[in-house]
């Protein structure tokens, strides 16, 4: 009875695929034929943006902070394998990505200077925070949160893109990155919230930058001119533009800007180096997969038919048992021991397609085998002052951050007249 079920089951599947495949017929709207407007035409040039608002010269741009990415790593190590997420990769492509992105959005020419940072301390107008939720070389999927240093949220919105097996058989495709479509879905999003954004709530967020990287080096000068609540900063004042401690959080800003801008040649570095190794694995991990599930298809198809031809031997068996005629039942029971046979080997078949569909895994497991990144030790001048930074890039980052710090409150501290 089991078994009958089981084939039973295998016919209604059948069914219900074949039906699937019935596709209407009949004309389609006409809706979308022939020439579109001159208006949408150069819309859609602008990625969906009004450009006379977009580059007008009056209009503040916005720097960009795009921390390295989540790689979005399982918390249980054990989840790894099962997942199909290979650690070291994910790290690397979380770096890849954020690069990624800063040149995306750095090509529109709407932003003013777009930086990756090790993390999200560092001081910008607008955030790109970044998860990396899928990366197969088949698909891949980005989580983006997008806010302004206000603590406006301007967007959290997953994009995601599917690449196909005809994208690296086009030799036209050579050197290039099949997931650059996802970054071009994020960024257009994002040219097109700027669209939204008045000139003068720019012109805020340009000050609220200013008094929150002042208020990180002495806190009570600057934030009498912010109201702050609940993780928001609005805009209740702003000092003089000859304002000493103002002036001097500049000249520093200015110091730290130079030096987060020293860090992109790093990431830079680091991407282009991978880029070779990189655009191999997005390939052969997609041919794999490809690879894998012609197997694993294969392996499906054998066994339903192995089961289907042992449930008929053993019905043509039955069958000839209960007949009373001995030719039909010899007949009917050779039918049946033959359809054993056949299904049996069909069944065996499937299984050994099933063993190379797992080594088709293996290679998989074996091209996500990795890339680290780690940035060397630097000696950082500071007018007469030096510092060493020492460990990864975050670590760096926090160490410089402090010198910083430091440097502030030495030159706060007035000379003492003789």
């Amino acid at each position: 009875m089991a078994l009958a079920r089981v084939i039973t089951t295998g016919i209604v599947c059948c069914s219900i695929f074949l039906s699937g495949c019935v596709t209407p017929s009949g004309p389609t709207s006409g809706t979308g034929v022939g020439p579109q407007l001159s208006s949408i035409i150069t819309k859609a040039s602008r990625i969906g943006t009004d450009p006379n608002d977009l580059f007008d010269p009056a209009r503040p741009r916005l720097d960009v902070i795009i921390p390295v990415f989540d790689p979005g790593l399982p918390v249980d190590d054990k989840a790894y394998e099962e997942d199909g997420v290979w650690p070291e990769l994910r790290r690397a492509e979380a770096i890849r990505f954020a690069y990624k992105m800063k040149s995306a959005l750095e090509d529109t020419g709407v932003f003013g200077a777009v930086r990756v940072t090790p993390d999200q301390t560092a001081t910008g107008d607008l955030y790109v925070q970044g998860v990396i939720k899928e990366s197969n070389g088949e698909d891949v999927e980005l989580q983006l949160q997008v806010s302004d240093i206000t603590g406006n949220s301007w967007f959290t919105e997953t994009f995601d893109h599917e690449v196909s097996v005809s994208f690296h058989k086009n030799v036209r495709n050579e050197g290039k990155d099949a997931y650059d479509p996802l970054f071009e879905k994020a960024t257009a999003a994002l040219v097109e919230e700027l669209s939204y954004q008045k000139t003068a709530d720019l012109r805020t967020v340009k000050r609220v930058a200013e008094l929150r990287f002042g208020a990180s080096f002495v806190e009570q000068a600057f934030v009498e001119h912010l109201k702050i609540e609940g993780g928001t900063y609005e805009l209740a004042s702003f000092p003089a533009d000859n304002d000493p401690m103002l002036v001097r959080t500049k000249a520093i800003r200015v110091r730290d800007q130079l030096y987060v801008d020293g860090l992109q040649d790093h990431y830079r570095s680091f991407a282009e180096k991978m880029n070779t190794s990189y655009l191999v694995w997005q390939e052969q991990s997609r041919l794999e997969i490809e690879a894998r599930d012609k197997a694993q298809s294969k392996a499906t198809g054998e066994a339903l038919t192995g089961v289907a031809l042992v449930g008929l031997a053993i019905l043509a068996v039955v069958a000839g048992g209960n007949t009373n005629n001995s030719g039909k039942s010899v007949a009917a029971t050779t039918a049946g021991v033959v359809g054993g046979i056949a299904g049996a080997k069909f069944l065996a078949d499937s299984f050994q397609t099933r063993e190379e569909s797992k080594v088709h895994k293996e290679a998989l497991d074996e091209l996500g085998q990795s890339i680290e990144a780690d940035l060397a030790p630097q000696v950082v001048a500071y007018e007469q002052k030096n510092v060493e930074l020492t460990g990864t890039a975050k670590e760096q980052f926090a160490q410089w951050r402090s010198f910083l710090k430091k440097i502030y409150l030495d030159e706060q501290t007035p000379e003492v007249q003789l």
